[in-house]
């Protein structure tokens, strides 16, 4: 037990296992399969969080059906998996963790584009993510899948893995039976709630007597749905009590959210921390058998050890926080707190690559899902130690610096600001975006301790650069804004006719601090991300009259795959910013912008005080340029100096470099 989280840290008994904390790598879809088989990338991708000391490890699910097939990366119901998902257990138990498996059905939500199946499902309702109506199952079509569980739970259980995850949150097939919203049926699987709990009853009893008693069962749901027919959490609590004290689950794991608001399934930065313990609190009041668990926006060790202290839960999940530091768990239990990586709730590259179906991965730590490659994230010492030079402080700059210095090179970073962050310290100053000044002042923490000279206000000279003794100079001097208005949907003007106007400023001035902008203010947002969107927010909490203009049809599209869209446009109507979509800027004069629908090429004219631009930035690249006459250095350019783009390919550069060196 660890004297500095004595909560978290302390064992557990878990059905036949004890383990070594209440801390859990909770499920969520890695979409690292290949034809529905486990591979490399799932292997080291699991070790990792084993070795960084997690207690439990709940992997994606089997999709246990086809006709309830949700996405293309799950494992395939099939015996095939079966050596793959092996490999996988001898790894985390080589590390002393225990594993488990979810196993998921999404019944009237599945997608039959992947399984060119009817969607199954309780009562032949249409789903809520798509166009699609779906197929009543009959009495030997239940039995049907049901069989498929067990099959499911068979394989885990020959894989070697210590048990299952039953899904039924978030509106999949065991919450269907179980609402009133969604089992509409008058037999015995529909009604009373003894018959609505009935096919998880059945199921879950199959699978006992299937498994055995060494083997560990465990049931997912979701607090409150956040419907007003389906399942509020009063009816969730008698629904669980109901199948706790028939003693039909080891562990209960509490969550938030439903296809009924999707957002809160992974809650971004906008929404509050610790959204699932108070949740798990009142699940845990009414079960008197199984051990429960506390899911959804727990971000750090210290959090989830008070979620145990005060009694909410009995174990706590952390997923994109071991995500962002597979070593969290190490760390904490170590009373090394300052040295955990901390996770943004950006969900720009766990949720947002996995919506554009590719596998996760994580904006703060590139090597998640490149641990069979990288080695874990984990650094081997250079064989040969040099003199590194890294020009820029941003999050590209700052990384190298990091893991070059980790990897035993004499590193130097110079900064021509008073700060480090780059675009990440600006991006902080919009609302609720604290935990971006979480990880500079982890930057900055780990650069003292790895001895790494930085150097503020220092702005060098291509002279300064080749008159010192480098051998290896990265250039990650980042962008800056480009001022010219340009818009994607008017591609052949190159220059918004009078944005050299002094109300004009782009949103790096007003995030800065550097402007003072009007009380009525026009957002031209050409970027459909969190710059413009933010910055409106920005000014609207400061009382500014705020019109955000896009070419796009909705406002920050971008930020659908990362499940943000729903709370940021709540946020908006809130603070009354009026949207302008399908909308291009023809002309700014004097305080008169003129607008162009894209749809009808209706035209409009309207009155503002200050024009921002959220535009795509241009690289600052003039030093490297300058450089590469110089035969004498090594000069590498990372970041949005190659090119304006996200924080996560600069901050991927800079640890891909850094590990070549």
């Amino acid at each position: 037990m660890s004297e500095h989280l004595p909560y978290l840290f302390q064992p557990l008994k878990l059905r036949h296992k004890t383990l070594r904390n209440r801390l859990t790598f909770g499920p969520h879809l890695a979409n690292m399969s290949h034809e529905g088989l486990p591979g490399p990338r799932h292997l080291g991708y699991y070790a990792e969080r084993a070795r960084g000391g997690v207690g439990l490890i709940v992997m994606e699910g089997q999709s246990v059906e086809a006709h309830g097939a949700l996405t293309r990366g799950r494992f395939k119901a099939s015996d095939e998996i079966v050596p793959g998902l092996a490999a996988i257990a001898d790894a985390v138990h080589e590390h002393g963790a225990v594993v488990v498996q979810q196993l998921n059905h999404s019944g009237q939500y599945a997608d039959g584009d992947n399984s060119w199946l009817p969607n199954w499902s309780v009562s032949g309702l249409p789903s809520l993510k798509d166009g699609s109506g779906s197929h009543a199952m009959n009495e030997a079509e239940i039995e049907t899948v049901l069989a498929h569980y067990v099959a499911a739970a068979l394989r885990a259980k020959k894989a070697g893995l210590d048990g299952i995850d039953v899904l039924a949150a978030y509106n999949t097939l065991p919450d269907q039976f179980w609402s009133p919203l969604t089992n509409r049926r008058d037999d015995r699987w529909g009604g009373s709630l003894e018959n609505r709990c009935r096919f998880t009853r059945t199921l879950l009893t199959a699978i006992r007597q299937a498994c055995g008693e060494d083997f560990i069962i465990g049931l997912s749901v979701s607090g409150d749905d956040l419907s007003e027919k389906g399942l509020p959490l009063e009816e969730v609590k008698r629904i669980v009590a109901w199948h706790d004290v028939r003693h039909l689950m080891d562990y209960v794991s509490v969550g938030t959210g439903s296809f009924y608001d999707f957002s809160q399934i992974i809650p971004a930065f906008m929404y509050d921390q610790m959204k699932g313990p108070p949740l798990a609190a009142e699940i845990r009041s009414v079960v008197r058998n199984a051990v429960v668990q506390a899911e959804s926006h727990v971000r750090t060790p210290e959090n989830a050890d008070k979620v145990i202290a005060d009694g909410m839960a009995d174990m706590v999940s952390i997923v994109r926080g071991q995500i962002a530091d597979p070593h969290l768990a190490n760390k904490a239990r170590e009373g090394r707190a300052e040295d955990v990586r901390p996770c943004i709730s950006c969900n720009q590259l766990c949720w947002g690559r996995r919506a554009r179906d590719y596998w996760v991965s994580c904006l703060v730590n590139p090597s998640a899902g490149r641990e069979w490659e990288w080695g874990g994230d984990r650094f081997e010492p250079s064989g040969e130690p040099k003199r590194v030079l890294v020009v820029g402080g941003g999050p590209g700059g700052m990384e190298a610096a990091r893991v070059a210095a980790e990897r035993g090179h004499r590193v130097t970073l110079v900064e021509s600001s008073d700060h480090l962050g780059g675009q990440f310290a600006l991006a902080a100053r919009q609302p609720r975006r604290e935990a971006l000044d979480e990880l500079i002042a982890w930057f900055d923490t780990q650069l003292t301790k790895q001895q790494v000279e930085v150097r503020l206000n220092t702005a060098m000279t291509a002279d300064e650069v080749s008159s010192g003794d480098w051998e290896e100079v990265i250039v990650a001097t980042g962008s800056e804004p480009a001022r010219d208005g340009y818009q994607r949907a008017l591609p052949f003007q190159e220059r918004l006719p009078g944005v050299e106007a002094d109300n004009v400023v782009a949103i790096d001035d007003v995030l800065a601090g550097d402007t003072n902008c009007g009380k009525r203010v026009l957002v031209l947002d050409d970027l459909g991300n969190w710059k413009g969107a933010g910055t409106a927010l920005y000014l609207a909490e400061r009382d500014h009259d705020v019109t955000i203009a896009t070419r796009h049809p909705m406002i920050a599209p971008e930020l659908v795959n990362s499940a943000a869209t729903a709370p940021l446009v709540r946020r908006m109507a809130e603070l009354k910013i009026k949207p302008l979509v399908d909308t291009v800027m023809l002309s700014w004069e004097g305080n008169v912008a003129a607008l162009k629908s894209t749809l009808d090429g209706g035209l409009v004219t309207r009155e503002f005080d200050t024009l921002v631009l959220a535009t795509t930035n241009r690289p600052v690249r003039s030093l490297h340029d300058s450089l590469m006459g110089d035969e004498n250095l090594s000069v590498h350019m990372i970041g949005d100096s190659l090119g304006a783009r996200r924080a996560s390919a600069a901050i991927y550069e800079g640890r891909k470099l850094a590990l070549e060196i």
